[in-house]
């Protein structure tokens, strides 16, 4: 029986979640019935937000699944941070399109496993705990931290574009399903946005920023892959 708990509560945050959608999705509301993302027309008509729609005599049930939240990562092999996100976007799920809803699986390593500090500029994201014992926390714009533990069973939000974070407290891997109030959210992380930027940030600004010097800000620069 306790091996179903996750099972179950998740089966049921999926439930509300699509229930909710109509009166919490943040993306603009959708025209029509379906509008699978058509990512082979990207080059044709014009976007204004989202995919452009698939024909539908073309849609088939494989554009509404996605089978990848089943799996756990590896938060283990060359991986410093020990935690590993899996979403399920439009990029992953066409039938997402213009439904203004998404979902993520995070796995954490135990004991410090962390998705660093980090916002979703187009959207509000609630966390539920399937698996072990999470440190979560984000800061307002006023410079607050509201942070707190989050044991499995429960859920936190995090308002959208908000920096925040999640870390693993226990002895045992955490698991952790996101879901969010639009089809593609968007992640920022605080450290590749500063220090892992194309062109980078002049390295003058983040000394100044960071009350730092230019030897310690090349440093970290030289920690993160220039994209």
């Amino acid at each position: 029986m306790a091996g179903k708990f996750p099972t179950v509560l998740v089966a049921c945050f999926a439930v509300l979640l699509s229930l909710a959608a109509p009166l919490l999705a943040g993306d603009p509301d959708m025209l029509q019935d379906l509008c699978v993302a058509d990512f082979k027309s990207l080059e044709g008509p014009l976007r204004v937000n989202g995919f452009p729609c698939k024909p539908e005599a073309n849609v088939t049930a494989d554009d509404f699944f996605f089978p990848g939240l089943g799996k756990p990562a590896d938060v283990y092999s060359g991986n410093p941070m020990g935690s590993a996100v899996t979403a399920a976007t439009v990029e992953k799920l066409p039938g997402l399109n213009t439904l203004g809803v998404s979902m993520a699986r995070v796995d954490y390593a135990p004991w410090g496993g962390v998705n660093p500090p980090h916002s979703h500029p187009r959207a509000t994201e609630i966390l539920f705990v399937a698996e072990g014992l999470l440190e979560v926390g984000f800061v307002t714009a006023a410079n607050r931290l509201f942070t707190r533990t989050v044991p499995r069973g429960g859920v936190f939000v995090f308002p959208r574009g908000l920096v925040h974070f999640e870390r693993s407290v226990g002895e045992k891997p955490a698991v952790a399903i996101s879901a969010f109030n639009g089809q593609l959210p968007g992640t920022q992380t605080v450290a590749d946005a500063l220090f892992g930027a194309s062109p980078a940030v002049a390295t003058d600004v983040l000394a100044r920023a960071f009350q730092t010097d230019g030897g310690v800000v090349d440093n970290i620069k030289s920690k993160f892959q220039h994209k």
